[in-house]
């Protein structure tokens, strides 16, 4: 009779697994029919560059090799944003995308492996960007690119910008850190607020354990603050359940093992990067600026707080500089209102790069 019950629990299982994976394999055809690239000006790349001794994986894409250059810089600081290609379809029409899996994420992770990634430091990989900038001039006939850096990838993007503005058009910041203890404080007190008034009095005194200095915290406690900022992230709780995994599940342009390090990527930086995150303050760069600096902030981005970009913003000297809230977004905000950030980049920052091309 056990065995009976077993090998029935075994056969649901199966068929359970091959439904999901039949339903991925749709979502994926899907998605490779919508990223198809016809236009005889367009460009559509995927490929490894040597990078400070690391192959590094590049995805290139646009309709016209004419537009500016985008050079994204994911967040994580181990989430690849080639996953967000299908949200950004459309400003595809307008920049030539460049997507960049940074030592120790997701393909290059895959090629390269654990002990082939080599240092993982926010220093090595502003070099990394430097090389990959200069790389991208020559490959694709620009002078200068426009950075976009999103999340942490702005603890890569602002020195990187600082080190070399001879690189870049502008730089586009969007849910940006500006100091990681005061946002995390400020957030964790607020998180604890949103708990109480939803009536989760146990997930709040979980949160109030660990105590409200984030300099205190270790790798556990930071994480515990992490999840509940998510989970009562607004306007959309989850944003890295109901935006992020769906779109790396069903990616066309990951296998099953890619998704794998996607993950494993992910656990590697936010592990290796721990101490450099806690301790990072942009206002550490100074305040002058020689490029054009935009800030595009969801309204409601718990995770890392509209406010406080707000306040950086204004302490900015820059030749050109611009501020714009995204509505109805929280953190991702570029990926999960992909058209209202579009309009702010072609309004405010794709006319620099035609002017100064």
């Amino acid at each position: 009779m056990f065995a009976t019950i077993l090998t029935s629990a075994a056969g649901a299982l199966a068929t359970l697994l091959l439904g999901g994976l039949t339903y991925r394999e749709i979502i994926r055809r899907r998605g490779a029919t919508a990223l198809k690239i016809t236009n005889p000006e367009g460009i559509v790349e995927q490929r490894f560059v040597r990078i400070g001794g690391v192959d590094q994986w590049i995805q290139i894409r646009g309709e016209d090799r004419r537009n500016p250059v985008l050079l994204v810089l994911h967040g994580g600081p181990g989430s690849s944003y080639a996953v967000f290609t299908l949200p950004m379809r459309s400003w595809e029409k307008h920049f030539t995308i460049v997507q960049w899996d940074r030592r120790g994420v997701g393909k290059t992770l895959r090629r390269s492996g654990r002990p082939g990634s080599g240092e993982i430091t926010f220093d090595r990989m502003v070099e990394d960007g430097i090389e990959l900038a200069e790389f991208l001039r020559g490959h694709l006939g620009k002078k200068k690119l426009i950075l976009l850096a999103g999340s942490m990838g702005n603890m890569v993007g602002a020195p990187l910008v600082k080190r070399r503005p001879d690189l870049f058009h502008a730089y586009v910041a969007t849910d940006l850190y500006v100091n990681m203890q005061r946002n995390e404080r400020l957030a964790h007190q607020l998180t604890v607020g949103r708990l109480r008034a939803a009536g989760n009095m146990k997930a709040a005194a979980d949160l109030e354990k660990i105590g409200a200095d984030p300099a205190k915290w270790n790798r556990r406690a930071w994480a515990l603050n992490l999840a509940w900022l998510f989970r009562t992230s607004l306007p959309t709780p989850n944003p890295d359940l109901n935006l992020l995994l769906p779109l790396t599940l069903t990616s066309p342009l990951y296998s099953l093992r890619d998704v794998y390090n996607w993950f494993a990527g992910f656990q590697l930086t936010k592990d290796r990067l721990f101490d450099e995150i806690m301790a990072y303050d942009v206002r550490a760069l100074g305040p002058r600026w020689e490029v054009p600096i935009f800030v595009l902030q969801g309204e409601s981005d718990v995770i890392t707080l509209t406010t406080l970009a707000r306040q950086y913003y204004d302490e900015l000297e820059a030749p050109a500089k611009g501020f714009a809230v995204i509505p109805n977004a929280g953190h991702f905000a570029a990926f999960s209102q992909p058209e209202y950030f579009l309009q702010e980049l072609l309004e405010q920052v794709r006319p620099l790069a035609e002017l100064r091309a």
